[in-house]
């Protein structure tokens, strides 16, 4: 099959475009622009999810104010809890978790004003809380505690994503989900080992590129969090697309689809691996 030039560029071109925007956000030292980033996916994302969420669920009533509080809900808690705006040994998960109840509450309350059906787009409201702004607020902590760890969730997920497709292109035989019928339990396992392989290489790198006191064996087991809990967001998005009917969350990256098609995997790996570093590497 002949190569279709016009789409192979206009891919490229939105492909060079994402990874230099995704790249001076993580790597620019300026505590600003990483999280201008987070505010950059909240926003994208939340407003995609809406939109899947509308066509799942067309009977409930959806106030058109709703998706635009929730986005500035999400910039608030996202700021509040980033770089700039706490300590990090403030205890910031556990304030989320006190003021997440009273957004939730004032959301259900104002859709009583609205038929019954209002009081599902709520709840679809704080589910979309859950599943994208506290993963960014998660994102900003652990770039709080260092440097690199934003860096090394967003790279593996890059590594596992393209190893996955180009493992799965060359001997992919046995589908791996009814839900994705391109991927394959060959390329989840190539693209799963190759991030490992990857992780535990750069484990053996000098403090100097490294976090103090995380070896190998660290590096190795977040690799395995990422692939694995990646791979479930990559499906668990792509269950709301069938839900929905469509075939991509958006078009803000033409020839690759919506913002939170690009973000599925990482915001659902943070949180675990966010759990991990808390537990075992602090």
């Amino acid at each position: 099959m002949a190569l279709n030039m016009p789409t192979f560029y206009k891919r490229t071109g939105s492909a060079i475009v994402f990874a230099a925007i995704m790249l001076t956000g993580l790597l620019w030292r300026d505590a600003y622009i990483f999280t201008f980033l987070t505010f950059l996916i909240s926003i994208l994302c939340l407003r995609e999810y809406f939109l899947l969420m509308q066509k799942i669920d067309g009977d409930a009533h959806w106030p058109a104010w709703l998706p635009l509080v929730v986005q500035i809900v999400s910039v608030f808690f996202v700021f509040i809890f980033s770089p700039l705006g706490s300590n990090p040994n403030a205890g910031p998960l556990w304030t989320v978790f006190k003021l997440m109840p009273m957004i939730a509450a004032a959301m259900l309350m104002g859709a009583t004003l609205f038929p019954k059906s209002g009081l599902k787009a709520a709840l679809y409201a704080f589910g979309g809380l859950l599943y994208i702004t506290l993963p960014m607020i998660l994102f900003g902590r652990l770039r709080a505690y260092d440097y690199v760890l934003p860096i090394a969730v967003v790279g593996m997920v890059w590594i596992n994503d393209t190893m996955a497709y180009i493992v799965g292109s060359f001997i992919g035989k046995t589908p791996f989900s009814p839900i994705s019928p391109k991927k394959t339990w060959e390329g989840t396992a190539g693209g799963a080992l190759l991030t490992i392989i990857t992780a535990g290489i750069y484990g053996a790198l000098p403090v100097t590129y490294n976090i103090e006191g995380a070896g190998k064996l660290h590096w190795i087991m977040i690799a395995l969090i990422v692939a694995t809990t990646g791979t479930l967001g990559d499906l668990f998005e792509s269950k709301l697309k069938r839900m929905a009917d469509v075939k991509d969350s958006g078009n803000i990256m033409p020839g690759h689809g919506g913002a939170l098609d690009r973000f599925d995997s990482i915001i659902i790996a943070i949180p675990f691996v966010y759990v991990y570093y808390s537990l075992f590497m602090m």
